[in-house]
Order: C-alpha cells, then structure tokens, then sequence
C-alpha cells in the first residue's frame, strides 16, 4: 500500500497529534481528568501465581505512584484525589481510574463491588482500568463487556515492548501473543484498548523501539501510552542499571523518538500520554524528565520545525 502525504498538518485543537484532552472535550463537551486510584489489589507477577519479582521497572505501589492511598477505603481516595485535581481544573468531570497494580486480578464479584461503588460518584463520566493481557478469565470480559454498554470504559495494558528479549530481561513474564490475544477478547464487545509502551528499556535500540511503535500502530488498539524509562529506587531494574546493563535516554533522543513514532500512528488513535512522571525522591533518573512541561513544548516545537502530524505517514493497516 502506498503513504499519501498531506501537504498541511493535521490538527486536534491546536496540537499536531490526537490528545487525550482533546478527545475528552469532543466526546464530553469539557474537561475531564482521571482519578488515579489504589483498589488494593496485587499482581501474578509478584505473588508468584505466573512469576515472581515484578516487571524490573515496576514501583513498590504497582506503577500507581500517584494513586490514592490504599489505606483509605475507594470514596475517600476518590473524593481526596479528586478535589486536590480540582484546584487545576475546578470545573471538570471524572474517569475513575483503576491504576496501581493489576485491576482485573480478583473475582469478579469483587470487581463488580469496586467499579460500581467509583461509577456511582457524582460527575463520573467513565472507567479507566490498567491490567495485564493475562488477567482476563471469560466471567470478567463478560462484564467488561457489560460495563462497555453503559459506560464509557478503557482497558488500559502494559506491552512495554514487542521484542521478546527485552520482556525477559524486564520480567514481563507474558509474551507478546498474549497481549494480541487478548486485545482480540476485548475488542470482540467493542471495548476500547490502550497499549502502555516504554521507551528507554535497557538494551533497546532507537530502531527496536520504533519496531513496537509500528507494531501498535497495526494493532486494533484505541489508545496509546509512551512512558519515557524511569529508574526508581527500591525497583529490580536499579541491579540492572548498576551492572552496565541500562543507559538513559538524552531529552533530545526521547523527542525525536516521540515525533517519529506519532507520525506512522493512525490518526484516529488517541495519545493518552507522551512521558510519564516518577516521584522526584524516588527518582535516579533521567533527572531531564522531571522538566514535564519543557519536555511536552519540545515535542510540539519539532513537530512545527519538521512540519508533521500524528498520522503522516500512516499507510494503513497491512
């Protein structure tokens, strides 16, 4: 199939790429921001049922950093989380989000009594829910699938990468036909996808991380995350960093590989996010990462100079 190119960037807003923002604001007429909680559950990759250790690069509190506290019962997370976004955007509604750890892993039963309890939440709009491709039995799909009929729901998973040996090296401990696998299960019942990928993963090239840019863009996924590598302390990946195994990615290369990637991505997929965030205390680096909004105007300024767009050269699926 051959790429047509545009001479005229495409735009959402005043961004050269799909937001999350701006799909927020099209489908709901106003701000919307998730509400990150911490519903207390664990994952198989640590509690030994599939692998032990976690995913290398994983935080004591599952990725969910900036979660609620999983001391405080769901409600009062949301409404603590809530109200202290609300000093940003004081006229918004909410995605409750089900970040830390692995949100599908329990009885549904269990699932049904979390979900239900943050959906009844005045001005919730919808669910976000991270997982693992490996934590989906029929009996919850069967229920996301009801959820996706009244709600607005994501299914937010962690592929990180396509190459099989970086997976070993970081403990996934599923392998990429999983995630397939189960992309396919969800999007039977027209439930929305977003692929977690991570750039900056130890031993990968500028070319193996673009090879999982491109492999996302031709997955039947809606959405898209791309975290820049963070080291934290406390995590397995600091033995790795510390035997020469992991180098850091200069601000400039993260960019280019940002600006590349967003251009071979369809246009109709929505960029949740272009870099994460780590705690600074916890964080060893890169330490340019924690300039968020310097990083986030960089990709906008080399998107104007190179004059492209999410979805220039997108060809198609193959």
């Amino acid at each position: 199939m051959s790429t047509t190119i545009q001479e005229s960037p495409q735009l959402w807003g005043d961004k050269r790429f799909h937001t999350w923002n701006y799909e927020m604001r099209d489908a709901f007429g106003g701000k919307v921001f998730k509400v990150m909680l911490d519903a207390g559950f664990t994952c198989p990759n640590r509690d030994g049922k599939i692998a032990t250790g976690g995913c290398t690069f994983c935080s004591a509190r599952g990725s969910g950093d900036f979660a609620g506290s999983r001391r405080d019962d769901l409600v009062t997370q949301f409404n603590k989380i809530r109200d202290l976004q609300h000093q940003k955007w004081p006229e918004a509604n909410y995605i409750g989000y089900f970040q830390a750890y692995t949100n599908t892993y329990a009885p549904v039963e269990e699932l049904r009594e979390y979900y239900e309890e943050i959906l009844k939440q005045p001005g919730v709009v919808g669910l976000s829910i991270a997982t693992r491709p490996d934590c989906l039995p029929d009996d919850v799909i069967e229920y996301l699938a009801e959820l996706n009929q009244r709600t607005y729901l994501w299914i937010e998973m962690g592929l990180q990468t396509v190459h099989e040996s970086t997976s070993v090296l970081i403990n996934r401990a599923h392998d990429t036909q999983c995630y397939l696998d189960a992309v396919a299960k969800l999007r039977k019942h027209n439930i929305r996808v977003c692929a977690h990928i991570i750039y900056g993963l130890p031993g990968e090239t500028h070319d193996m991380m673009l090879d999982t840019g491109r492999a996302v863009a031709q997955m039947d996924v809606q959405g898209i995350k791309i975290h820049l590598l963070h080291l934290m302390r406390k995590t397995p990946m600091v033995k790795q960093y510390e035997a020469g195994l992991l180098q850091f990615l200069e601000k400039d290369e993260y960019v280019k590989l940002i600006v590349d990637t967003l251009e071979i991505l369809p246009p109709e997929m929505i960029v949740h996010r272009l870099t994460g965030d780590a705690p600074r205390d916890l964080l060893i680096g890169p330490m340019w990462s924690l300039k968020k909004w310097e990083v986030l105007n960089a990709f906008d300024k080399l998107l104007t100079e190179r004059n492209t767009w999410q979805g220039k050269y997108w060809a198609g699926k193959v």
